[in-house]
């Protein structure tokens, strides 16, 4: 019930404030403000993302947990979505989840709201039984390299005939 809310009220909201803007400072600008926010918002995603990417790919090869940098990576994911959707309350969320503490207070809050129920690092957990493990089968292999083709024909005409 509180997603169907958010889902009318935001809009809801981004109206009011067009028409508030839009009545202070006139449409074209009101407009302009709008695709300008978007721009520099693309631009300011792809710079925090590629931070957050880098972040990533250090927690994996320090061998720590990755769970902080994909979070911030999914909250600014999140922010470019909203600073891309038109409206001034919507550009406002984008930008301050594109702050890193007003992202790491919001993991916060929802890490304290989230229960993980199992973690594991390494190798993928296989179906196997345990009694299955413990088998090992004998094989025998040989290696069977196909016979190599001429990738052209030979001088002459069919059957080796030659040209005088």
């Amino acid at each position: 019930m509180w997603l169907f809310a958010v889902f009318v009220a935001i809009p809801l909201i981004e109206i009011a404030l067009f028409i508030q803007v839009g009545g202070l400072i006139g449409l074209w600008p009101t407009l302009l403000i709008v695709v300008l926010t978007a721009i520099a918002g693309t631009w300011l995603v792809r710079a925090q993302g590629a931070m957050a990417l880098a972040d990533l790919k250090r927690s994996f090869n320090d061998l720590r947990d990755p769970t902080d940098p994909l979070a911030h990576g999914a909250l600014i994911l999140l922010a470019g979505a909203l600073l891309l959707t038109p409206g001034f309350f919507t550009d406002a969320t984008g930008l301050l989840l594109l702050v890193r503490p007003v992202r790491a207070a919001a993991i916060r809050r929802l890490r304290a709201r989230i229960k993980v129920q199992s973690f594991s690092y390494g190798a993928p957990h296989s179906d196997m039984r345990p009694q299955d493990r413990d088998q090992v089968i004998d094989g025998e292999f040989e290696e069977v390299t196909p016979p190599k083709r001429p990738t052209h024909r030979p001088p002459g005409g069919p059957s080796g005939w030659t040209r005088h």
